[in-house]
């Protein structure tokens, strides 16, 4: 990252523009940092102005006791001053509950784009999430980073045999070292159901896209967005996953914005 600027509590943030043409800034999901989304930005730099930054608590970004959902939307609002006072959002995952509070909460965006948020559509199916929660909180207390994230990777859906091979893989200890954030994303989840009252409250157009090969029920989470925010619609990219291609969305993402 090239660049730095300041939330309002103080915290340092990383960030780095590429392209031209309307800014977009790309917001990463859970164990990722601003150069997970980086080959998302290139393939949209020919279009928009794609601007990448370390959320909170990662990379080359800082941060500052008590966390908050309300923090991170003020980190948004810090980077969209930063960047020029106008722009729209893209977030993957967990990174794209995050983008729909900030719509929500009345960030001076344009638009707001997001893949996959894996929110359940009803209190049942959060179940798994509030166990989810309670066991993470204890592996963090007690600094059991690797237990943290290994809760993560069960939640989505790899298998014990994987597990252990990333224990073992040099890949590990930097997963070890952003586990913390990884009770900030499920902050921005909060209980995991799809807040329709929040979303139904959204002023701006939103695009909600999911991958044809993905489960069924993140493909229903995403058209269930799609149905709530009033200028909402949906996309399926036909043959993707939650592990999307760059080149694939980008074109999605490219038009969506500068439409």
């Amino acid at each position: 990252m090239d660049k730095k600027t300041t939330s309002r509590d103080g915290t340092p943030l990383a960030y780095r523009v590429t392209g031209q043409g309307p800014t977009v800034i790309l917001v990463s999901g859970a164990m990722s940092t601003g150069g997970t989304v980086a080959p998302l930005a290139h393939r949209l730099a020919g279009q928009c102005t794609a601007v990448v930054y370390d959320r909170r608590g990662r990379g080359e970004s800082g941060d500052t006791a008590p966390y908050a959902v309300e923090r991170e939307v003020e980190d948004l609002a810090a980077l969209v001053d930063a960047v020029g006072g106008a722009a729209g959002l893209f977030g993957v995952s967990s990174g794209g509950a995050l983008v729909l509070e900030a719509a929500a909460s009345g960030l001076p965006v344009r638009q707001a784009a997001v893949y996959e948020v894996p929110f359940a559509d009803s209190l049942d199916g959060g179940a798994g999430k509030r166990t989810y929660t309670e066991r993470l909180e204890k592996a963090l207390s007690e600094g059991r980073r690797g237990d943290a994230v290994e809760l993560f990777l069960r939640l989505t859906g790899l298998g014990e045999e994987t597990i252990s091979s990333a224990r073992q893989s040099p890949m590990w200890a930097g997963m070890e070292s952003v586990a913390p954030s990884l009770a900030y994303d499920d902050s921005v989840m909060g209980d995991g159901v799809l807040p329709r009252e929040r979303l139904a409250g959204i002023s701006v157009p939103v695009l909600s896209v999911a991958g044809g090969a993905s489960p069924g029920w993140l493909r229903e989470a995403a058209e269930a967005i799609a149905r709530t925010v009033p200028q909402g619609a949906y996309r399926a990219l036909e043959g993707q996953t939650h592990a999307v291609e760059p080149e694939v969305l980008a074109p999605v993402l490219a038009d969506f914005f500068t439409g």
